[in-house]
């Protein structure tokens, strides 16, 4: 035994500690997991918010196309002497009423040829632009939108000025998918979803032209320097057509799953 203790001098202690190489491995192993578990976190976190960063992409990218759009329709509108305008924030194409207009209490396109050739141009241009590049993939719904002015529709068969509203978007669209060639035709056109892009709507008089006699702000001389339009001016302004333009966007259950992996 003397000559093992010479041999060994530490046989001594490690009789007196038996658990102490055993503590050291699972200090050591849990440490390892410790890191493991980290990295493995990190890394999930990395690509929880590379697909919020993806999600945040493709809204940015959908409102792109969709400025993109109107931009070139307006331009191309105006060139050939159709001048219309875009309005609310870059989301809606606004046909003023010396454009395509509607006669008081009238729903249906004036016959003279002038106003049947600007609302055939117009259908035209929607599709070819819509069409290009794909581009309706970033699309969810095109709602051409139907107004009046405020002097009260007293048909109570089509529910007054909403149904007058409606029936103006109804006959618009009507008349494109009638009268444009058959492969250039709206209802031709499918979302992101594969379904119908277009659709219809009325609003009666609650969305007025800025400066007209409905209008809220009109006080604000910011928005109106000039004050309130002359009453037969704000009339005709609005009764119009806009069409307005909404992007597809990521479906509320994505964003929640991805804040739910965040936290």
């Amino acid at each position: 035994m003397r000559t093992v203790s010479k041999r060994y001098p530490n046989a001594q202690v490690d009789e007196e500690n038996p658990y102490w190489i055993s503590f050291s491995d699972i200090m050591a192993g849990l440490l390892v997991i410790f890191v493991l578990a980290a990295v493995a976190l990190i890394l999930e976190l990395t690509q929880k918010s590379e697909q919020w960063d993806d999600a945040i992409k493709e809204i940015a990218k959908a409102e792109q196309v969709r400025k993109d759009i109107l931009r070139e329709i307006e331009q191309e509108l105006n060139e050939k002497n159709i001048p219309v305008r875009i309005s609310d924030n870059d989301t809606v194409l606004r046909i003023p009423e010396d454009v395509l207009t509607f006669r008081q209490g009238r729903f249906d396109i004036p016959k003279d040829q002038l106003h049947q050739d600007i609302a055939l141009e117009i259908g035209k241009v929607l599709f070819h632009t819509i069409s290009k590049d794909s581009r309706w993939q970033y699309l969810d719904t095109i709602f051409v939108e139907g107004h009046t002015d405020k002097v009260p529709y007293r048909n109570s068969s089509i529910k007054g000025n909403w149904g007058l509203s409606t029936f103006r978007a109804i006959s618009v669209w009507n008349y494109w998918n009638t009268m444009l060639e058959e492969n250039e035709r709206l209802e031709l056109l499918r979302n992101h979803m594969g379904k119908t892009l277009f659709s219809v709507s009325g609003y009666a008089d609650t969305r007025p032209v800025p400066c007209t006699n409905v209008d809220p702000d009109v006080m604000n001389t910011e928005v109106c320097p000039a004050g309130l339009l002359e009453e037969t001016e704000s009339q005709q302004k609005n009764r119009r057509i806009d069409i307005r333009f909404t992007v597809r966007r990521p479906a509320l259950e994505d964003y929640q799953a991805v804040k739910q992996a965040l936290k």
